[in-house]
């Protein structure tokens, strides 16, 4: 077992309603806020290596923050084969599998696959977590998810969609799942400034051979807005938007509380309406209300 002096306990969840819709729908809009600057990094960098860079330059930050606020850093193997873990199933396959699917899958095909989250989250949490799946919280699930599907097929896109990239974007959302056992799982943590900025650093370690193996030595166009767009990634996704899921799923159900990815899309789409002018449409408006029931079904299962 760790050295408890170097850790925190783990803590169980909060009793429902005690968290709060708001850290959630936060972190949503900040998932829906990377579109832009991730669709800029994509034309100017490889994938992976700018995706090993990012998590390089993140870790840096917050484990320099957690020296300079002298945070003890775990020693043992455990731990440490826990953080890999959790960085590699978290960030590295997730949005590195993901990265690599979307050169093919449209944006839209890919918010539908990213939307299984939740529902493979639910059927395994039972066996891995104890959470109990109960009828309502499934029909809540269902809901959200078929009110993704709603807004985003025709987004879709007519081409059909390789077999290859499905799988990969799948195999990505699996990998997160199995990230956010792990993490419930963990009986003693470290501080979240070290468990974050230490999985960062695994998870950009893991990418670095795989980066060079299929992309070889990265060659990016450092030009102002990809500099912003990585700075924005950062800072606000990487540091701020981790920071706050590894909290909310600290303090709640895991199968609870990943129904509020249901979200992301929407308020894609409302970002899109707003900043690119693009127009809703009557099936959206449907959509985002079915997403909206199904979430208050499954916060209350």
């Amino acid at each position: 077992m760790a050295d408890a002096s170097l850790q925190e306990p783990a803590r169980g969840a909060v009793p429902r309603g005690a968290l709060g819709a708001a850290p959630a729908i936060l972190y949503d809009f900040l998932w829906a806020t990377a579109f832009v600057p991730s669709r800029v990094l994509a034309r100017g960098a490889p994938p992976l290596g700018i995706l090993a860079i990012r998590f390089a330059i993140a870790s840096g930050i917050l484990l320099a923050i957690a020296a300079a606020s002298r945070l003890p850093i775990p020693r043992d193997g455990k731990t440490w084969l826990r953080l890999f873990a959790l960085g590699v199933g978290s960030n590295a396959l997730y949005l590195g599998l993901t990265y690599v699917a979307l050169r093919h899958l449209s944006a839209g095909m890919g918010s539908i696959i990213a939307s299984t989250n939740p529902l493979i989250l639910a059927l395994l949490a039972p066996s891995f977590l104890g959470e109990p799946l109960t009828r309502r919280k499934l029909v809540g699930l269902l809901l959200g998810f078929g009110g993704v599907v709603l807004a985003m097929h025709a987004r879709a896109g007519a081409q059909t969609a390789r077999v290859q990239d499905v799988l990969l974007a799948l195999a990505g959302v699996v990998a997160f799942v199995f990230s956010n056992i792990v993490y419930k799982r963990m009986l003693w943590r470290p501080h979240p400034l070290v468990l974050n900025g230490a999985q960062l650093l695994c998870a950009a370690i893991a990418l670095v051979p795989a980066a060079l193996l299929l992309e070889g030595v990265p060659r990016v166009a450092w030009t102002a807005p990809v500099l912003w767009s990585m700075a924005y990634l950062i800072v606000v996704l990487s540091v701020g938007a981790s920071m706050l899921w590894f909290w909310i799923l600290q303090h709640g159900e895991a199968s609870r509380v990943s129904a509020w990815f249901f979200l992301t899309p929407a308020f894609g789409l409302l970002l899109s309406a707003i900043l690119l002018d693009e127009q809703l449409t009557r099936v959206d408006g449907a959509a985002l209300a079915v997403i909206g029931t199904g979430l208050w079904l499954a916060a209350r299962g």
